[in-house]
């Protein structure tokens, strides 16, 4: 039986609900009413509530638009159990045909994040469930999209996750002066099916081993303690500002935890406020031990 995930998204109107597996492959839709959704019958029978203003279908996920007519809170739960219902009955999401002739535009926008140097560009698909970090173009050989961003000179790292990209850049250019122009690159790029990344290449990469945290079942109690904290409570915020966070070690007798930080998160000027505390506070209450201290090895 299919579980759906509930999601929520920088933009109040529009949730996520997402699969435990991918729904769609290398493709994206977006249908604005009934009459455009007629190649995806589990769209059609969502534009049948009457709050539902947008349906996109992408990587695995289904993002719905709602009118303000109701707030999410108090339909979300049973919009869920709907497309569930939907899928274990058997219902097609989208039909073949569809899948293979359509071409079908995608968007991406900007947001800011607290780090006045990178920006955040959200992207209308799944793009990885690794996240992947670039600190220059030699490191590029997992995507090609960075590859390409680096071209700019004003690009100075790429981090992409989930469905976005974060790019900081160097102080040379304002944000005003270039944003247009990376939004417009990426988008096309992507809608023209460009490789945003190679997980074959990106996961057998030895920079990225650490972060997948492969020898868990090895690590002490505390230290397994810790990353479960970082990875359902810290992640998650983070994550929503555009960048990430690593657990790289904890030093039992200093009580000294040190992790990673990654995309917009790295170089943010409020990223010691977040580790002390946000992060530090946190650990020290969960783990019931006020000794415990935080710190960043590239902050």
């Amino acid at each position: 039986m299919i579980k759906i995930n509930i999601k929520q998204t920088q933009n109040p109107t529009i949730l996520k609900f997402e699969f435990p597996d991918f729904i769609t492959q290398n493709e994206s839709f977006e249908f604005k009413n009934i009459d455009e959704a007629k190649n995806s019958p589990l769209a059609q029978q969502l534009f049948y509530l009457p709050f539902v203003k947008t349906v996109y279908i992408s990587g695995n996920f289904i993002a719905i638009e709602r009118y303000s007519i109701v707030e999410w809170e108090d339909v979300q739960e049973a919009v869920a159990e709907q497309i569930e219902d939907f899928i274990n009955k058997g219902g097609i999401i989208v039909t073949a045909d569809e899948t293979k002739s359509k071409k079908s535009a995608i968007t991406v926008y900007g947001e800011i994040t607290p780090n006045p140097a990178a920006l955040k560009f959200v992207v209308s698909r799944m793009l990885t469930k690794n996240a992947v970090e670039f600190k220059n173009i030699d490191e590029t050989a997992a995507s090609p999209l960075a590859k390409e961003l680096f071209g700019f000179p004003y690009v100075k790292e790429v981090f992409i996750d989930e469905n976005y990209i974060s790019v900081t850049k160097y102080e040379v250019n304002d944000w005003s002066e270039i944003t247009l122009e990376l939004r417009s690159f990426i988008k096309q790029y992507i809608e023209n099916g460009g490789t945003v990344l190679d997980e074959t290449i990106a996961t057998a990469d030895k920079k990225q081993e650490k972060q997948q945290i492969k020898n868990f079942d090895s690590l002490d109690t505390v230290s397994q303690q810790i990353i479960n904290i970082l990875e359902e409570y810290v992640k998650p915020a983070v994550a929503a500002d555009g960048g990430n966070i690593l657990f790289d070690s904890y030093d039992e007798k200093e009580k000294r935890v040190k992790v990673i930080l990654q995309g917009a998160c790295n170089g943010c000027p409020s990223s010691t406020f977040t580790l002390k505390n946000g992060i530090e506070n946190m650990l020290k209450d969960m783990l019931k031990d006020e000794d415990i201290k935080v710190e960043a090895l590239n902050a």
